[in-house]
């Protein structure tokens, strides 16, 4: 695994020395681009998509030809892990994802296997394809969701207001939802390991539901599966090191135990204050974030007005990826993009040039 010409999302992730702050977005490949809407036509569907390396290929690199941006992230989506296990994916137009086979009934939880790696080695076939087609430009994340956010897919049969069916088994039958989260976290180790033995330079779990739990089932359904993740990675690859950064949405309040794990960087989303975030976690972990995305759907003028304010709160100290505080929306104005890329460039430079030796 040979270093990227542009490594600054490395070096920010652990807590390295730059020069300017590295910027990537979540979801950046996606709908809110035309030529990803022409190359999903093309593919015929979302897992159509995902499943062929040279499409995936071409969506993941697409944002790279529009922005200046310092990492490419993996196009594919957290779910493929539970369609491995033969709960049988599907999206529906204007609907989002659906299992037709979810998890319901003791006996099927009880059944549930980590899949065999081979049903998932379309995704490191394209993890391979974008690595080469990358030349060493930018760093390539590969990703997981966490196994708290799988196992409320897998229960709830697609995404849910209330994620009532999860938390009816939480505290009715928490040793059933222990075993389809013990499954997910021995799933995600291998999955993301898998990434990493096929070129992917950095990971990141995305626990996108976890908010939604009291800070002592946090604790229990969440956190400590993704403690058992990082533990399991492979973490030196050729002599590097693979940096792993743990992403919930809405776990403003637990910052202390995510650092905890043992990762290289927290995700913050756009309720954190960036500051406070830093006085609370010290320097044990890089800090990745956390422009609300809707502020993309204002002005230009105003895009580059947050961007700075979001790069004066966490300042110009070792340890910053600017991000979303979640996924860029499929509306907004890929013109705002690059303004915002380009002031976080520009803007963080000036930061780090006039900071104190």
């Amino acid at each position: 695994m040979t270093r990227p010409d542009n490594d600054l999302l490395l070096r920010a992730l652990l807590r390295q020395p730059v020069d300017t702050t590295p910027v990537w977005l979540m979801r950046q490949a996606g709908r809110y681009l035309p030529e990803y809407r022409a190359t999903r036509a093309h593919a015929g569907s979302f897992m159509d998509l995902c499943r062929n390396a040279n499409f995936a290929t071409e969506v993941t690199l697409q944002p790279l030809s529009r922005f200046p941006l310092d990492a490419a992230i993996l196009f594919s989506d957290i779910l493929t892990v539970p369609d491995a296990m033969g709960l049988e994916l599907s999206f529906a137009e204007g609907e989002g994802p659906r299992f037709a086979k979810p998890l319901r009934e003791e006996a099927e939880i009880l059944a549930l296997t980590p899949p065999p790696m081979e049903k998932l080695a379309y995704v490191f076939e394209a993890v391979t394809s974008i690595s080469r087609a990358l030349d060493n430009r930018v760093p390539l994340i590969g990703f997981s969701g966490s196994p708290f956010t799988l196992a409320c897919y897998m229960i709830e049969g697609g995404g849910s207001d209330d994620f009532r069916r999860v938390k009816a088994l939480m505290y009715s039958r928490p040793e059933l939802l222990h075993h389809i989260l013990d499954v997910n976290a021995r799933t995600v180790t291998e999955y993301l390991n898998q990434q990493i033995a096929h070129g992917a330079q950095a990971v990141m779990v995305f626990d996108t539901w976890g908010g939604i739990l009291t800070s002592a089932a946090y604790e229990a359904f969440s956190l400590e599966y993704m403690r058992r993740i990082v533990a399991g990675l492979k973490r030196e690859q050729d002599g590097q090191r693979i940096p792993v950064v743990l992403f919930t949405k809405g776990g403003g309040q637990w910052l202390e135990g995510m650092a905890d794990t043992g990762c290289d960087a927290l995700g913050l989303d756009w309720t954190v204050d960036p500051a406070a975030a830093r006085a609370r976690v010290g320097h044990r972990v890089a800090l990745q974030g956390n422009l609300d995305p809707g502020v993309l759907m204002g002005t230009p003028a105003e895009v580059a007005r947050e961007a700075r304010r979001v790069l004066d709160a966490f300042g110009p100290a070792p340890g910053h990826v600017f991000n979303l505080g979640h996924g860029i929306s499929q509306y907004t104005p890929h013109d705002n993009v690059r303004v915002l890329v380009e002031t976080v460039h520009h803007y963080s430079h000036v930061l780090h040039a006039n900071a104190p030796a």
